[in-house]
């Protein structure tokens, strides 16, 4: 942030602190209030306000939809203000104490796609919100949001129903995150094809590169065959359980295109990857035919299943190069017809581009021609009709259109449809319903399109026509959600797990009031303990006199928490706080920090009461229960499963608390040194002394060298802004966290897959390096630095070094 005083003449430097700008590729903005020149508004992932003219910044109480975007200050009054979000927008009238939020119809949809219930649901991933699964039709009234639910995924990619089962679904997630959702149980299976966290890192150096919005395809002919893509095709037979891979690279792998993205601000999170798959689909009349295509203009197919890949670019005519192949149709009436549609927009080239094959892709002609030309007239899907053949819908970037004879002509298909991306296109085919998905005016339904597959040019010509209608269901009214629109009603929530309930006689209980402390007596202490004795979670509870009560989450103790000492490399505009600390902020959507569940078993809870004599002596009172932790009986997992996947979370909680451990060893070290050397390039006293400048060079080195133990742990160019983990290669601390949320948070109740373990025993192996690493410095290094520091005595200096009372045990 840089202010000028002089109209711009000249400027200075005000601020560096990346919470303005976290992600300054899709917006920067800031206001000041029309009242206050010091008075800043900062929208960008947060929204923060400055009071001082920018020298600080504090966070709002603000909540809002997602990314912050605009805010506009009423220059007539600035108590009143509004935030424009992703959510819609938030209003405030007395400047920022409360706010009003205003939800509007303006979602994001990157797909829909439909089931085979009667009446049929809606599936879809909605951009800074979640997956959502919402019935075709209300059967209790009008439509509500209460009838709406999630089907795992995240804001990203595909929801795809398997519409056999009609009870699984496959929905995707950024960073190729990809969960198994069963609308039995409301429970998800993480099952990412590789779970090694890619944020931070260029495209290049990773071992797949995933889209934002990556292709799932599930087989029409074997619906246990489910494709995933990434510069691969990727198949699992297994429910996501284990993966192989079915084809070579088929993008360009230019690795030009696989560099940090984000220009001045490194912006590392799938969005801007070239070199990824984005269309993948199988043939639905020959099992075995597969299509795809890439984000840099490839497409690919393969006749047997993945074990021969054809590429039939080179046969599409007047295609240019790197275009993005947005949606691969293979056809429902014959094996060798596809049609694809092309997004060159970002290109600068605005032409709809569809194209048809009825060789396999040998030769391909173009048959968008006859679409209206405009600027927003570029293709982002094309659809061909189940039922009736040279039958296509087109979605562009501001509306749908149809054809009935294979593009030779097109006919907009608006109606009421609001003029928005029509992002993707579904026949419901039982229905016979085109359903719409719109990038911000969220999803909608063309009722009955029997009539239009009916349509043939004499049907015009005739003076009436009566259109066979589809068939009617003699729907009956459910009783269904209840709803109370702007309700203040805000039911409790009840805490989640075992509550432990205890009684404390006066004789015992602290019945002092602060301030006074006295006569406080130490809290009472709740410990859980295994089978084996073995300590699961301390907790402290009340000690007042009566009935008292803690809840244990059923979690064991979370990890160690890192506390940095020091600045980011080259950002001195890092602060510590008051304390000499300040957190590791890294990324937090899809990582746990969190102990692991306990499974499911017999526990012992054990109350101590210490200081139970009138004058704070005498001894403590024991008291144990046995606690019974049962299995969630709507799980799908075996008690097997349950074992399994609570020992790999254990694991890595472990290995999660050791690196934290070093890092926090770590951290006191750097800082001493650091001081040192401030010390001795600083004070007048010993500045000129060649013993100082030779001590301050060795410094120097140490800390050099423990930076580099460091950054194999954590990201150490975090400043402190949550999305920094976008702009530097997430490390062992966050990737670990990453794969525990993976195992342990989208897991329910199911055994690692084996993905999961192969990246675990990767992580494993890092870890051992990084704590060889570790132990050399702490033991060998550091002690050498501190021999040379006692034979250079220096005024005013210390001679002696060691970890600041940090726990010395060198590695996990």
């Amino acid at each position: 942030l840089y202010r000028s005083d002089d109209r711009g003449a000249t400027w200075h430097l005000v601020s560096r602190d990346h919470n303005m700008a976290e992600r300054a590729p899709y917006y920067v903005r800031f206001a000041v209030a029309p009242d206050d020149e010091d008075r800043l508004y900062f929208v960008s992932v947060r929204f923060s306000i400055s009071r001082d003219g920018g020298r600080s910044l504090g966070r709002s109480d603000f909540h809002g939809g997602g990314d912050n975007h605009d805010v506009w200050i009423d220059p007539l009054n600035p108590d009143r203000f509004m935030i424009a979000h992703d959510g819609g927008v938030s209003i405030t009238l007395n400047r920022g104490k409360t706010y009003m939020r205003i939800v509007l119809p303006i979602a994001q949809l990157y797909h829909v796609h439909t089931d085979t219930r009667v009446p049929y649901n809606l599936y879809g991933n909605r951009q800074d919100g979640t997956s959502y699964r919402m019935p075709s039709r209300s059967l209790s009234g009008g439509a509500s949001e209460g009838q709406w639910g999630h089907v795992g995924g995240c804001e990203s990619g595909f929801a795809i129903p398997d519409t056999v089962t009609n009870t699984t679904v496959w929905s995707g997630c950024y960073d190729g995150g990809l969960e198994v959702y069963d609308t039995r149980t409301d429970h998800a299976r993480n099952v990412r094809v590789w779970p090694e966290a890619a944020y931070g890192w260029r495209p290049a150096d990773l071992k797949y590169r995933w889209n934002w919005t990556f292709p799932i395809a599930i087989s029409p002919h074997d619906h246990t065959r489910v494709y995933v893509g990434s510069q691969y095709v990727h198949l699992t037979t297994d429910g996501g359980a284990s993966w192989k891979v079915i084809s070579p690279d088929l993008t360009r792998n230019d690795t030009t295109h696989q560099q940090s993205s984000g220009g001045v601000t490194t912006d590392n999170l799938m969005t801007f990857d070239g070199a990824t798959l984005f269309a993948l689909a199988e043939s639905p009349v020959q099992a075995g035919v597969i299509w795809a295509g890439s984000n840099d203009g490839l497409v690919h197919v393969t006749r047997d299943g993945g074990g021969t890949w054809v590429n039939v670019t080179a046969g599409i005519p007047k295609l240019p190069p790197w275009g993005k192949i947005s949606n691969i149709e293979p056809s429902h009436f014959n094996p060798g017809t596809a049609y694809l549609s092309a997004d060159l927009h970002e290109l600068d080239d605005l032409d709809p581009y569809i194209y048809k094959t009825t060789d396999f892709g040998k030769t391909w002609k173009r048959i968008s021609d006859a679409l209206p030309r405009s600027p927003l007239s570029f293709i982002h899907v094309v659809r061909e009709d189940p039922s009736r053949a040279g039958m296509l819908y087109a979605g562009t970037e501001n509306g749908a259109y149809m054809t009935i004879d294979d593009g030779a002509h097109w006919l907009p298909l608006q109606t009421n449809l609001p003029h928005a991306p029509v992002s993707w296109l579904t026949v419901q085919p039982h229905a016979r319903d085109l359903v719409v998905a719109t990038y911000g005016r969220g999803a909608w339904i063309l009722e009955d399109i029997s009539p239009l597959e009916q349509l043939e040019p004499a049907t015009l010509a005739a003076k009436a026509f009566l259109f066979t209608p589809r068939p009617a269901y003699r729907f009956r009214s459910q009783q269904g959600v209840a709803s109370a629109p702007n309700s203040a009603v805000e039911p409790d929530t009840v805490p989640y797990g075992a509550d432990v309930t205890y009684y404390v006689s006066p004789s015992v209980a602290d019945t002092s009031t602060p301030p006074d402390t006295v006569r406080r007596l130490r809290p009472a202490k709740v410990v859980i303990l295994g089978s084996k004795g073995d300590t699961v979670r301390v907790l402290e509870g009340e000690r007042r006199p009566g009935l008292n009560r803690v809840w244990w989450d059923l979690r064991s103790a979370p990890p160690t928490v890192p506390k940095l000492r020091t600045p980011p490399p080259g950002k001195a505009f890092v602060r510590v706080g008051p304390d000499g600390t300040r957190p590791l902020v890294t990324w937090d959507l899809d990582l746990s920090l969190r102990g692991p569940l306990a499974p499911p078993g017999t526990y012992t809870v054990q109350l101590t009461l210490a200081d139970t004599g009138r004058a704070g002596g005498g001894s403590a009172v024991t008291l144990t229960q046995p606690l019974r932790v049962l299995k969630d009986p709507n799980t799908a997992g075996s008690d097997s499963d349950v074992q399994a996947q609570a020992r790999l979370a254990l694991a890595i909680r472990g290995e999660q608390d050791s690196v934290a451990r070093m890092i926090n060893r770590l951290e006191w070290v750097r800082k001493q040194l650091r001081d040192l050397v401030g010390q001795l390039r600083g004070d007048s006293a010993v500045v000129r002394d060649s013993n100082a400048k030779r001590v301050a060079a060795l410094a120097d080195s140490l800390d050099a060298r423990a930076l580099g133990v460091e950054g194999a742990l954590f990201d150490v160019h975090l400043t402190g802004a949550r999305e920094d983990a976008f702009r530097s290669p997430m490390q062992l601390y966050g990737r670990l966290a990453a794969l525990q949320s993976d195992v342990s948070e989208s897991g329910a109740d199911f055994a690692p897959t084996a993905q999961q373990l192969a990246v675990h025993e990767l992580f494993t192996q890092r870890l051992t390096e990084a704590a060889r690493r570790f132990g050399d410095l702490v033991e060998n290094a550091l002690p050498a630095f501190g021999a040379e520091l006692r034979k250079a005595p220096l005024k005013d200096v210390i001679s002696a070094i060691d970890g600041g009372g940090a726990p010395s045990r060198p590695g996990p």
